[in-house]
């Protein structure tokens, strides 16, 4: 059974997503980031950047015991241990893997800083929101162009891209973006979130998430304490 770590985040959401979609078993063990526990020693073993998620799969290669962070190799390292979502052939390979890293390097980032700086920064900067309300705004455009020749992310089928993807685009509203400029987007979009293993991967441990709004957990998220040599 794999051991998830993980919290009701987009990027938790992936994995458990994945694990979903995959019917590998595993058992979610919650770290509340607001509460501080990415930072306990324990985590860090296994996730030495303090992030969630992080996985142990105890029947691992060659049936070794293995840890894994970072959502993107958890996706790929899922993909291959079940052989499902990551095309076969090189090429659909390296066409779902570039998709891959473009929300690794681009859709993660900029929507989380769209969404910190329109939400949760203390102090409201008008160039920082608009700069990363258009950036989101023109990654959105590139997902809508490419949904509009194709059924998914990265071709005719269902892959990591797309589970990679979804997550990060449930908050919307909170990205200052309008669906009606996204038609084709929004469609692929309503589809994924139809998906029963979805709907499932997203209820994991959202029942413990909770808004932020007090003091200490903003410090935790976003203060000093990211900052402490450990």
């Amino acid at each position: 059974m794999i051991e998830v770590y993980s919290w009701a985040t987009p990027n938790g959401h992936k994995v458990h997503i994945m694990l979903e979609e995959c019917g590998l078993p595993y058992r979610v063990h919650p770290v509340d980031i607001g509460a501080g526990d990415q930072f306990k020693p324990d985590f860090l073993a296994i996730s030495p950047n303090n992030k969630i998620p992080a996985i142990v799969d105890p029947d691992g290669p060659d049936g070794a015991p293995i840890s894994l962070f970072e959502s993107g190799a958890i996706l790929l390292y899922l993909a291959g241990k079940s052989g499902r979502l990551l095309p076969a052939s090189t090429r659909g390979k390296y066409e779902v893997l570039q998709w891959l890293m473009f929300q690794m390097g681009g859709i993660g980032p900029m929507l989380g800083q769209a969404h910190h700086f329109r939400v949760y920064a203390p102090e409201k900067i008008p160039y920082a929101i608009e700069r990363y309300t258009n950036e989101a705004r023109r990654l959105y455009g590139v997902m809508n162009r490419q949904i509009a020749r194709q059924r998914y992310i990265a071709g005719d089928e269902y892959s990591i891209a797309d589970i990679a993807i979804f997550p990060w685009l449930r908050s919307w509203r909170n990205q200052g973006i309008d669906w009606d400029e996204f038609p084709h987007l929004k469609g692929w979009f309503d589809e994924i979130a139809a998906r029963p293993a979805v709907r499932r991967g997203v209820e994991v441990l959202s029942d413990l998430r909770r808004p932020i709004t007090g003091d200490k957990e903003r410090e935790v998220l976003f203060g000093k304490t990211q900052y402490q040599a450990r």
